[in-house]
């Protein structure tokens, strides 16, 4: 009979082989991620321009196309699926914040680029070049804001690390002193319990519950502070045919797409490094403490990694405007 190590190293190694046929074909999908948003670009402006001439209908068609579109940009050239793999392959946040910061996220690149817009469109009156020029800025700074996340994620991991090692330290002495001190056996234990008592329950505001706040915060920056170019399309061509409202609903429709796919992604990672570490790890061991410690410097390295080749492969400047290069 199989066991259930087994069958999920089975599972595990077909996720893998998946996986590795997919990152051959990465180009390829990549291509058609691309092509077929190019054509949702075009789908969403012929509906903006139903909906601007009375065909109030086409507003479903719209939310319909935003969505998927959404979809489409978390699974392809999205970066926040990358952010949302490794930041829950090298932690285990509770459940519901492991669902709720990928989705805040999503919501905050909606807003982002509701903002953007309307900061230097509408209040500069900018000229599409020069928003071209704007959105290059923005995305090299998301770049660096990514890498000041996997910093900060090495540092925290760094600390914990060198705090489990301390812990350990500390207990090994304990021990030492129980083989040497027979006679203050009950006295040292009954100590010894009490100081455990005191340390398992946090009154008040932790190191450790501040770091945590600090990646979550981090990690909903860094996924939502870079607009998705689709949406900038979207709301820029409504804002200039007078429907504004419309736009600024297909760009949350759009946001609620892709919040909805990392969600997805969120509870099968989570799930995936749930079980491998009921089958495989024992939590409390110092040396897979050390060794999930390791993990996370190394989630934080390929974060930084990640940022610098976002930072050198930004979409050149546009004279024309950047919707003309997508398609539209």
């Amino acid at each position: 009979m199989m066991t259930s190590k087994t069958g999920f190293t089975l599972a595990a190694l077909a996720i893998f082989a998946a996986l590795a046929v997919l990152f051959s074909h990465w180009t390829d999908f990549l291509a058609w991620s691309l092509q077929t948003q190019i054509q949702l670009h075009r789908l969403l402006v012929t509906h903006l321009l139903q909906i601007n001439s009375g065909q109030y209908s086409a507003g479903l068609w719209l939310i319909g196309v935003t969505f998927i579109y959404g979809i489409l940009h978390a699974v392809g050239p999205g970066h926040g699926k990358f952010i949302v793999t490794t930041w829950l392959t090298t932690h285990q946040p509770p459940r519901g914040v492991a669902l709720t910061v990928p989705f805040l996220g999503s919501l905050v690149q909606g807003l982002s680029a509701i903002a953007f817009v309307f900061s230097l469109a509408v209040g500069f009156n900018l000229t599409t070049g020069d928003l071209s020029t704007s959105r290059w800025y923005l995305e090299k700074a998301s770049a660096l804001f990514i890498a000041a996340l996997g910093v900060m994620m090495m540092v925290q991991a760094w600390r914990a690390r060198n705090k489990h090692l301390h812990q350990h330290e500390h207990e090994h002495e304990h021990e030492h002193e129980h083989e040497h001190e027979h006679e203050h056996e009950h006295e040292h234990e009954h100590e010894h319990e009490q100081h455990h008592n005191g340390c398992g329950h946090h009154h008040g505001i932790t190191t450790e519950s501040v770091d945590n706040w600090k990646a979550w915060i981090g990690i909903i920056i860094a996924t939502g502070v870079r607009p998705c170019s689709g949406a900038l399309t979207v709301l820029l061509f409504a804002s200039v045919i007078g429907i504004t409202r419309w736009g600024m609903f297909a760009v949350m429709t759009m946001a609620l797409g892709t919040g909805m796919a990392l969600v997805a992604l969120a509870l099968f990672v989570r799930h995936f490094r749930h079980r491998a570490g009921e089958l495989w790890l024992a939590e409390s061991s110092p040396r897979t403490q050390q060794i999930l410690g390791m993990v996370r410097i190394a989630g934080g390295a390929l974060l930084i990694l990640f940022a610098l080749v976002l930072f050198l492969t930004v979409v050149p400047i546009s004279a024309n405007g950047d919707y003309i290069a997508a398609g539209c």
